[in-house]
């Protein structure tokens, strides 16, 4: 089943994503490609492969912990889609 257009429109929605007509047209066929890689990768049998967090066995090299200045209120509240005066405006999320 190929990805259509309206799958893609969807898609972006959900990403809140403003997209042209056209830029649907040209995203529709490159997300069916990669659904396709998915549906690829899903048919390997992994039963023998041990659970991994990573690829590589490293350490984490955290950074020094510095108090840097952060985002005023009204830059940050510049990009969310709902706010109310302080706060960003969510949809509720439990019952």
């Amino acid at each position: 089943m190929a990805l259509t257009t309206d799958d893609a429109a969807k898609l972006a929605l959900l990403a809140r994503l403003e997209l042209s007509q056209e830029q649907l047209e040209h995203l529709a066929p490159q997300l069916d490609s990669i659904l396709g890689f998915i549906d690829k990768l899903s048919e390997l049998d992994t039963s023998d492969v041990e659970p991994m967090t990573t690829a590589l066995d490293v350490d984490n090299c955290w950074r020094v912990d510095e108090l840097k200045p952060g985002l005023d209120r009204e830059a940050a509240l510049s990009n969310a889609p709902a706010s109310d005066e302080e706060c960003f405006r969510v949809p509720p999320v439990l019952g």
